[in-house]
Order: C-alpha cells, then sequence, then structure tokens
C-alpha cells in the first residue's frame, strides 16, 4: 500500500464535476484507491461517496492505494488534486 496526504486545490472542492472527475480516472486502476478526510474513509472509485464525504477547497485528504498498479494510481491521483481539477 502507498499514500499520500495532500491538499484540494480545487475552488469547488470535491463535488458534483471534480468528483466525477476524479471517481473516473480512479476506475481506470485495478489497485483499490481509498480517500481519508478527517475520520472518513471513502472508496474513491464512486462519485457518490466522495461526495458524501463534503471536501472542500484547501482539505487536506490522504489518498490511500493498494494493488498491483497502487504507484501509478497514487501518482494520477495526486496530479488531479493538486493540478488537473483546479
Amino acid at each position: 500500500m502507498v499514500s499520500e496526504t495532500m491538499t484540494v486545490k480545487c475552488a469547488v472542492g470535491l463535488h458534483l464535476r471534480p468528483a466525477g472527475v476524479f471517481a473516473n480516472e480512479m476506475l481506470k486502476f485495478s489497485s483499490e484507491v481509498t480517500i481519508v478526510f478527517g475520520d472518513k474513509r471513502v472508496n474513491a472509485k464512486s462519485l457518490l461517496s466522495i461526495m458524501t464525504a463534503c471536501i472542500k477547497c484547501g482539505s487536506d485528504i490522504t489518498v490511500e492505494c493498494s494493488g498491483e498498479d497502487e504507484q501509478e494510481a497514487l501518482q494520477r491521483a495526486q496530479k488531479l488534486i493538486t493540478e488537473e481539477l483546479i
């Protein structure tokens, strides 16, 4: 398992559109991907799960990836959260 803590840069946080983009990208990986936000652990491949976590701009989250392509999944998650969902 690999993990990284990062700050959400997207102005609207991980709400409908950015959460959908993130979940769809994570679905491309066979690894299990989890977002840890406070005391919540959510499936990063589920739009609804991400939205119910209420992750706002500036929030620190930890993304955990476990599986055969865990490094690639974590790198993609990091790029999305810190650069592409702005």
